[in-house]
């Protein structure tokens, strides 16, 4: 089911797109059409297996589909020759599980994405601090991961993800290792972000209340899309 908005640049586009493990056994994705628009807010919804977190990380290019085509702005990802510069620059990342360098300050986290960017090691820093400050960690600046809160960690993985002005943010279950008041927080703090940055947000979730606030619900069953629906009051 391909569904298109009018309006806005075209941002992603798959065509019945496939992806197999286990020399097929296994069918993750069984031809996907979609296109999403830049400046959306689409949520990917479905059961454990159904197929959405793998849809993700082909959207990041962290796996490559096994058949059919993803653009990205018109452009083939599997023909990019640059896919390490896409996931570094094109998109950011928000893991489940923080992912976070426990040897690194806050700080020193928000910085990695901008170490192969041309910016100085005292721009770098001065960004880093500015996105802190803008995710409310200001005060966090220096301390290690395991001297924060869960919620404290998730926002600094959202500054992280910010680093390099990626347009588009792809977040997979980023509310998943928190309670429910620290996941309100981290929600909240992500839909302002977007509304306040404008860039495309794809969001993985089992959680309907998270996926009430998109703007477009993507729901997945057995590899496949069964249905792709706006939200009335996102």
């Amino acid at each position: 089911m391909a569904t298109s908005h009018d309006g806005g640049e075209c941002v992603f586009e798959a065509v019945a797109l496939k992806k197999e493990y286990d020399d097929g056994q296994v069918q993750a994705l069984r031809g996907v059409d979609f296109r999403i628009q830049a400046g959306e807010f689409v949520a990917i919804v479905g059961q454990s297996g159904s197929g959405k977190s793998t849809l993700l990380q082909m959207l990041g290019a962290l796996d490559h589909p096994s058949g059919g085509s993803l653009l990205y702005r018109g452009c083939s990802l599997a023909e990019r020759p640059d896919l390490a510069s896409y996931r570094a620059h094109d998109v950011g990342f928000i893991f489940q599980a923080f992912h976070l360098l426990p040897t690194f300050t806050a700080i020193e986290n928000v910085q990695i994405p901008m170490l192969e960017s041309q910016r100085t090691a005292a721009e770098r820093k001065q960004r880093a601090t500015d996105l802190l400050g803008l995710v409310g960690l200001e005060k966090r600046l220096h301390h290690f991961p395991a001297k924060l809160s869960g919620g404290e960690r998730q926002r600094v993985a959202i500054a992280r993800s910010l680093a390099n002005d990626a347009s588009v943010l792809l977040a997979d279950e980023p509310t998943g290792n928190l309670d429910s008041e620290n996941a309100g927080v981290v929600m909240d703090l992500i839909v302002r972000l977007q509304q306040e940055h404008h860039f495309t947000l794809v969001l993985v979730t089992h959680d309907p209340g998270i996926a009430r606030r998109a703007g477009r619900v993507i729901s997945m069953r057995d590899g496949c899309i069964i249905s792709d629906t706006l939200n009335s009051t996102p």
